[in-house]
């Protein structure tokens, strides 16, 4: 039994994606008690091979072949498919990138097996490993459990998994080199589509101070900016906020925003609905402010306080203020 975590790679730099993914596969091989391995596709990827032999792993897969330098799904389907003939693994995770999105389902249909895909989270028990994936926009959570021989494939939501929590460590690379030829490879790759660059990028941010609809009006939402201010923060706000044309549609965070994992993520007057949690659970350290004391978001803060924020977020300025002299 082992676990093979495929990362991703473009122009010589991991997606970032990848280390939430090998942090994640750490995590399942020490719950179940099996060896880790990773693989990075491509071609010239011996640097990047180097890079991740760094981690605590049994093998870095490096799978070359010049019919990879370009991305495709045939190709990347087929040089897998020989990968995983030769390893044997029991489980193949992925980041749920738009790559993967584009070729693990045919790798997986392949060898006739599912995919389970956009994983929020796991659970373990005597070595085995059931998935949790979301249905209906994210209001309802299942668990999926594989059924009939290996492999199993799985792909990982953005920060279902902190990348933070990668162990160091010394793995050996093997240089793999599929059998490939260019009438298997049925795209032609053309030139990559750039998508226009946001104007804010909150997941470079190491503090956020994120409003709900506790907030009430838009009107006092400057409350919750003199907070953001005094802490040197990015403001955010859940989806509400933003489809009301509240704040930019930019600082939403959620299934249907920015996921984001900074530093300290504050959050006033958020309730915790599920779609809002995926999108920033992967902060290092949360504090609630909430008035209702059953909110769902207390379950994931580190701290939480209970009462009404148009009261406590005025004397915490004034806490901030003083604590900065």
């Amino acid at each position: 039994m082992s676990i093979l975590a495929v990362l991703e790679q473009q122009d010589g730099a991991f997606h970032k994606m990848s280390f939430e993914t090998l942090a994640a596969a750490q995590q399942f091989g020490e719950e179940a008690g099996i060896p880790v391995h990773a693989a990075v596709v491509g071609r010239n990827v011996e640097a990047l091979a180097r890079e991740i032999a760094g981690k605590k792993l049994e093998t870095v897969h490096r799978v070359e072949h010049e019919l990879l330098a370009n991305f495709t799904p045939d190709g990347y389907s087929i040089a897998l498919q020989h990968l995983i003939a030769a390893m044997k693994p029991t489980f193949v995770v992925f980041p749920h990138t738009y790559r993967v999105r584009d070729f693990a389902p045919k790798l997986a249909t392949a060898l006739n097996r599912v995919l389970v895909s956009d994983a929020v989270g796991h659970k373990s028990s005597g070595g085995k490993l059931t998935f949790v994936r979301q249905l209906f926009q994210g209001k309802i959570n299942v668990d999926v459990e594989f059924v009939g021989d290996a492999p199993y494939f799985a792909s990982l939501q953005a920060g279902a998994y902190r990348a933070d929590k990668m162990v160091d460590g010394t793995a050996k690379v093997e240089t793999f080199t599929p059998e490939l030829s260019a009438a298997q490879i049925r795209t032609k790759p053309l030139e990559l589509f750039r998508e226009s660059a946001r104007a804010l990028d909150l997941g470079t941010a190491e503090i956020i101070v994120s409003v709900g609809r506790g907030i009430k009006e838009p009107e006092n939402i400057p409350i919750v900016q003199k907070l953001a201010d005094v802490l040197g923060a990015e403001m955010a706000a859940s989806r509400p906020i933003c489809d009301n044309g509240w704040m930019p549609m930019e600082r939403q965070v959620g299934s249907s925003g920015q996921t984001v994992a900074p530093k300290m993520y504050l959050a006033v007057g958020i309730s915790g609905a599920i779609q809002h949690l995926v999108g920033m659970k992967g902060s290092k350290f949360v504090v609630a402010i909430n008035k209702d004391p059953a909110a769902p978001i207390f379950e994931i803060a580190d701290y939480g306080i209970v009462g009404d924020l148009f009261q406590v977020v005025p004397a915490l300025i004034e806490e901030l203020k003083k604590a900065k002299g």
